[in-house]
């Protein structure tokens, strides 16, 4: 970075700026961390010698403090991979089911949303379709926040509750599944070269609610990456050109996704990743009835506390996930 030609590639140089900056927030926490051990080791040294009681009490304290510190930053130490402090794209879509499964969608959704108000990230819907009777059939979630996809990887998969449906009139039990993707947002892909010939680009007018303007005009975009057969459409906005520019970031995001994808598929090393990504693969179980449980099938985590994990407290099924991909 501290070469005269270091800007004369723009495009490089924010590249390397930004993985120096990553890097920073990595290592000086742990510099700093070495320095208050030190200095702790020194004290204790001091105390011990004066025979100050006191003082060995507060350093027991500060010692218990910097423990429960090493373990964050021990946890921290686990996303290393590349894109893992990237911000994320968070779409949930409902399985077979109409109704019930829908309603299970938009209640995921919920609980993902609460999620992100409790790690104060930032969200921000970039696409809903709303179900034909409740819940929803889509939704696309832009998430802003450090290691937001290293955490949210863990939710990729097949979602399945079980539950008494509110939409049965003889409350019959019912099963319903919801898939979750996360893809790593990028705004660029240096291995990947997105070519506009290769993006065929179709509008078309919004369905649901919006008023006159929303059902007349073709405002909705669906963007098609003819090399892979990625779809991704948005109708969010009233604006074509803003849809456009919605549709084209969760594209590329999407493409970068695939490609790094298949290339994992090439290495020996991730049958255990392949498991937990890939749709179809069934994550996790949420037990409504006949007793409240949430099961990770992945890792064994499981909680009898349904109401904390319906409004967000999964750090705990986060944990176990990470913990197992890297004892792997």
């Amino acid at each position: 970075m501290g070469q005269e030609d270091f800007w004369n590639d723009r495009q490089r140089a924010e590249t390397v700026s930004r993985e120096a900056r990553e890097r920073r927030v990595i290592v000086e926490p742990f510099d700093a961390m070495h320095q208050r051990l030190v200095d702790l080791s020194e004290l204790h040294e001091m105390s011990v010698a004066e025979g100050d009681a006191d003082s060995l009490s507060e350093l027991q304290t500060d010692a218990t403090q910097i423990g429960v510190e090493l373990d964050q930053m021990e946890f921290l130490a686990m996303l290393s991979d590349e894109d893992d402090s990237k911000d994320a794209i968070l779409e949930i879509h409902p399985g077979a089911g109409g109704t019930e499964a829908t309603d299970w969608a938009e209640m995921l959704m919920r609980l993902y949303q609460r999620w992100i108000e409790r790690r104060e990230f930032s969200a921000e819907i970039m696409d809903l379709q709303p179900g034909d009777e409740a819940g929803i059939k889509s939704v696309t979630i832009e998430i802003k926040g450090r290691y937001a996809y290293g955490y949210l990887k863990a939710e990729a998969g097949v979602h399945r509750l079980v539950r008494i449906s509110p939409f049965d009139a003889q409350k019959r039990r019912h099963t319903s599944f919801a898939s979750v993707f996360v893809y790593p947002l990028v705004d660029a892909m240096p291995d990947v070269d997105l070519k506009d010939e290769d993006i065929q680009t179709d509008v078309y007018k919004a369905g649901g609610a919006g008023g006159q303007h929303v059902n007349k005009t073709s405002s909705a975009v669906r963007m098609t990456h003819l090399p892979t057969g990625i779809v991704v459409s948005c109708q969010n906005e009233r604006s074509q050109l803003k849809n456009k520019g919605t549709a084209r970031k969760v594209l590329t995001s999407r493409v970068y996704d695939f490609y790094k994808k298949e290339e994992l598929k090439k290495m020996e090393d991730v049958e255990s990743t392949k498991m937990a990504i890939d749709f179809g693969s069934q994550i996790r179980s949420y037990v409504f009835q006949p007793y409240t449980m949430v099961k990770d099938h992945r890792t064994g985590h499981e909680s009898g506390n349904l109401q904390a994990i319906m409004d967000g407290d999964i750090d705990g099924f986060i944990e176990a996930f990470l913990t197992a991909g890297r004892a792997k």
